[in-house]
């Protein structure tokens, strides 16, 4: 298979132009147009087909374009690789992190490994778990971190665990059941203020609630942010079941209540996680070894 003319295929098919496309790599409109044509020609497929004036992608190359973008994100990832390998000393690093570690622990991991490397380039995208894992797999990130069960770590993952958060019931300092031990059962009769449904923690509480047998809480409100959450519980309605890493200085500082729920200890992974069977660049060891000196 043609290589370059399956590049040339994907600029066109990002672009949604044979101009534009022909622009960005300064190269003659027709030569592009030849080049896949002869691509079409090769594989057997129709990717492009007429629509008015311009063309727009078939089904198939709209797949294939797709695959054609993990192709090249690898080249990418090689490229900076080797870059990375003879200078070490600038360069880039992307980072994906699901919520909890991307906005309690890495901005100052971050500014740690700045401090000593000020000419790279951090790249620090917020995620789910599903996408974080995608985007490691596919070379799209070098480094994920990620809060959540040992479960969902995909087999492709080399996975390095940090460290052991717990997970706390906090509700108002003026709550009846603020800084008191109950049982579940009583503490699932409380309003919750959740993220949305597929958030870790929700899936948290309610495997929690399957495995003891007990019915599970009404979600009062429901925020896509951490945030909103510990302020409403705050404001003196509601509970929420969260990790102590986001509420810990709030309850330290009598902002929020912590709830001892009876026989109830449960906590999950801080990893930081790379593609396994792979040798990591020079600087992706560096920012590892930066986060691990500052645990």
């Amino acid at each position: 298979m043609n290589i370059h003319a399956l590049k040339l295929f994907y600029q066109v098919a990002t672009t949604g132009s044979f101009t534009k496309a022909a622009e960005l790599l300064c190269i003659s409109q027709p030569a592009i147009s030849s080049q896949i044509k002869k691509f079409e020609h090769e594989i057997g497929v129709q990717l492009f087909k007429q629509q008015g004036r311009g063309v727009i992608l078939t089904d198939f190359g709209e797949a294939l374009a797709e695959k054609a973008r993990n192709l090249v994100a690898l080249e990418e990832h090689i490229e900076s690789f080797i870059e990375d390998y003879l200078f070490a000393k600038a360069g880039t690093i992307h980072i994906v992190a699901t919520y909890l570690p991307a906005n309690f622990l890495i901005p100052k991991w971050a500014a740690t490994f700045k401090g000593a490397h000020e000419d790279v380039n951090l790249v620090i995208t917020t995620t789910n778990t599903k996408d974080a894992f995608e985007q490691l797999i596919h070379y799209k990130a070098d480094i994920a971190i990620y809060g959540g069960g040992i479960s969902e770590r995909p087999e492709e993952i080399a996975w390095e665990e940090l460290f052991e958060d717990e997970l706390w019931f906090v509700v108002s300092p003026a709550h009846r059941y603020a800084n008191q031990s109950i049982a579940l059962a009583d503490m699932m009769k409380e309003p919750f203020i959740m993220r949305e449904e597929g958030s870790s923690m929700r899936e948290h509480l309610f495997s929690l609630c399957q495995t003891y047998q007990v019915k599970p809480p009404k979600i009062a409100l429901q925020f896509n942010g951490i945030n909103e959450t510990i302020r409403s519980v705050m404001a003196g309605y509601g509970a929420n079941f969260i990790s102590s890493l986001a509420v810990r200085e709030y309850v330290d500082s009598g902002q929020l209540a912590r709830v001892y729920v009876k026989d109830i200890h449960i906590k999950h992974k801080i990893a930081i996680c790379t593609r396994k069977n792979e040798r990591q660049s020079i600087l992706v060891q560096k920012f590892i070894e930066t986060v691990k000196s500052s645990l």
